[in-house]
């Protein structure tokens, strides 16, 4: 009789290493999108150099490319180049794990096996495509990822790369048969011809034989393409990206009230372009804002610290559902500890964070000489100060205030996103403090004798953190150092002890990389920083920060996996208003727009998991 010994299967002689046959095992499951949507795009690129390159169609790669799903029957050419367009888009969309994808690419596979038996008689090509179809409807329930926040502008802006990328691929067509062209087509004929082709239409372009017939299907699949998604584009329901509405406001104010002296960017939170999620207790939220994928949260959560695990699982729960990248910009230490220790995200040190302590802080000693002659000669110019809580302004300073920081800002469009409040005087903002200067001695202008403005957000009962710095073009250099005084010194009138001042990107490495000492890494990558602050302000922001002696706290970027840092990255500058891929409305049109906020549709997602 067999004995098991050690734990060993019965039968198996000790000491012998187990030669039982293995069955391969299969992808993982978290494994498959991923797979499918390479799959899809490489058959997609075969399939569109197929349909434009004469030479790749009789080419050995072309033999792969017939056994592929997406090269069907005698019209393969066109075919192919259409199919090959859909696959990359639809590839996409599966390795995100897209719901519609996986439904579009269930209902491409048994059509393109169908063909292949049809038009080529390829068992392969029938069965690749079977396969394929099996392997997604076993592993369905990996592609569940709801919508994105979109809009139908999003039509206009396809219509615009598809037909400009139509017009590039259609002029390789017609270029690439140049022994078969009859006559010499000039440049402008080419063009001409392919934009008649999108439209169906026949060009001053000959080819001999059935070449001809090619390059009129290819451009006609181009030009239907084009229409096709711009129409789906178009007419297809949309779902709104989300807004603040007054409830979750109302409750993100009382968790500030309780807590809000945590987190200087604790405030911040009430930008009404974002959504927020709260722990099943309501004691803790996240906020957050879609962008490009990437559900971008900033500063720490709100709320009691104990209840931040459960916030912080629902904000996870919610960009699982939507297969979007989870980052946090700009958390503090502790929040990065717990963001880490929650879900498992690494995080990566982003600057430091000036804070100036209203107590310590002088304009004596040798250290605050530039700041002080500064001052006292913009002082000597004729020019006063004035800071005051929002509540004490009257509706017509306010409204003058507003206007010219509007009109002083040096974008078209308002930058800032995880240290900005997006707004100036608001009824509900009256604990804001706004710091104006003053010059009465000149010809007043369209905002009377107002030369700058400052605005803080409230940081707790007894912080202020900065905001917004806006100046009159025309008035004297020092403006900015001016007011920060004036607020610093008029701080403990208005019972703030402590101020917090602009955030300074990789401020460690542009200190340590000036010192004597630094190694070679070290000071590569502070010149490279000093490079990029010709276009972007870093080494800018750290020097003035550094002129009001303050200490600096650490603030980081939560992340999920090292390849999606160029994505995060991508989507924090338009979050921030660096990178402007919206659409605006024409002007005529902004007038329309509802003001009530809407809630976007993954709302519901949210609800559900409360309701859990």
């Amino acid at each position: 009789m067999s004995v098991r010994i050690d734990g060993e299967k019965s039968g198996q002689v000790p000491g012998r290493p187990n030669r039982a046959r293995r069955f391969p095992r299969g992808p993982r499951p978290e494994a498959v999108p991923v797979l499918t949507g390479r799959a899809c795009a490489l058959v997609g690129i075969v399939d569109i150099a197929a349909g434009v390159f004469p030479r790749f169609r009789h080419s050995r790669m072309h033999a792969l490319a017939e056994v592929l799903p997406g090269s069907f029957g005698p019209f393969a050419a066109a075919l192919s180049l259409s199919a090959g367009v859909l696959l990359l888009l639809l590839g996409h969309g599966l390795k995100r794990r897209k719901r519609r994808a996986w439904r579009a690419a269930v209902a491409l596979l048994p059509a393109g096996a169908v063909a292949q038996f049809l038009y080529r008689h390829s068992l392969i090509g029938m069965f690749i495509s079977l396969v394929l179809f099996t392997v997604l409807l076993c592993y369905r329930r990996e592609f569940a990822a709801l919508p994105d926040p979109r809009s139908r502008w999003w039509a206009l802006a396809n219509l615009v790369l598809m037909g400009a990328g139509s017009l590039a691929l259609g002029l390789v067509i017609v270029s690439v048969h140049p022994g078969r062209t009859i006559g010499d087509p000039s440049l402008a004929d080419r063009l001409t011809h392919v934009v008649y082709g999108l439209f169906g239409f026949e060009g001053p372009v000959d080819y001999q034989g059935s070449t001809s017939w090619t390059v009129a299907f290819s451009l006609g699949a181009l030009g239907w393409l084009t229409a096709a998604t711009t129409s789906y584009l178009a007419f297809r329901p949309e779902h709104p990206a989300a807004r603040l509405t007054e409830e979750d406001e109302s409750r993100l104010r009382a968790l500030l009230e309780r807590h809000g002296r945590r987190d200087s960017l604790g405030h911040f939170a009430l930008r009404r372009d974002k959504a927020v999620v709260f722990s099943p207790s309501g004691k803790a939220a996240v906020t957050y804002r879609v962008v490009s994928g990437v559900m971008l949260a900033s500063g720490d959560p709100i709320g009691d610290v104990e209840a931040w695990p459960g916030a912080i699982e629902r904000f996870m729960d919610v960009a699982k559902a939507h297969s979007w990248a989870p980052a946090v910009m700009g958390c503090s230490e502790t929040g990065g500890e717990v963001w880490t220790r929650e879900t498992g995200l690494d995080a990566l040190e982003l600057g430091d964070e000036a804070v100036v302590d209203v107590a310590d802080f002088s304009l004596a000693g040798r250290a605050m000489r530039n700041v002080r002659q500064m001052v006292k000669r913009i002082e000597r110019a004729g020019y006063e100060t004035r800071v005051r809580r929002v509540r004490d302004l009257g509706d017509a300073e306010l409204e003058r205030i507003r206007r010219a920081a509007e009109d002083w800002r040096g974008t078209d469009t308002e930058r800032g996103f995880s240290m900005a409040l997006g707004r100036i005087g608001d009824p509900a903002d009256g604990d804001c403090l706004i710091a104006t200067a003053h010059k009465q001695d000149e010809v007043p202008g369209p905002y009377g004798d107002l030369k700058a403005i400052l605005h803080f957000v409230p940081w707790g009962p007894d912080g202020a953190s900065l905001d917004l710095m806006r100046r009159d073009r025309s008035a004297d250099p020092g403006m900015n150092e001016l007011l920060i005084v004036a607020a610093l010194q008029a701080a403990p009138r208005l019972g703030i002890t402590r101020v917090s001042l602009n955030f300074a990107m990789f401020r460690s490495a542009l200190a340590r990389g000036e010192k004597i000492g630094a190694g070679p890494v070290l000071r590569a990558w502070r010149g490279l920083l000093v490079f990029l602050s010709r276009w972007f302000q870093i080494e800018s922001l750290y020097k003035f920060n550094a002129k009001f002696q303050p200490r600096w706290e650490p603030r980081f970027l939560v992340y999920r996996a090292s390849g999606d840092l160029p994505r995060i990255g991508f989507a924090a500058m338009q979050a921030e208003g660096f990178v402007n891929l919206a659409l605006p409305l024409p002007r005529f049109l902004r007038g329309r727009r509802a003001t009530t906020p809407r809630p976007c549709g993954h709302a519901a997602v949210e609800h559900d998991v409360r309701a859990a």
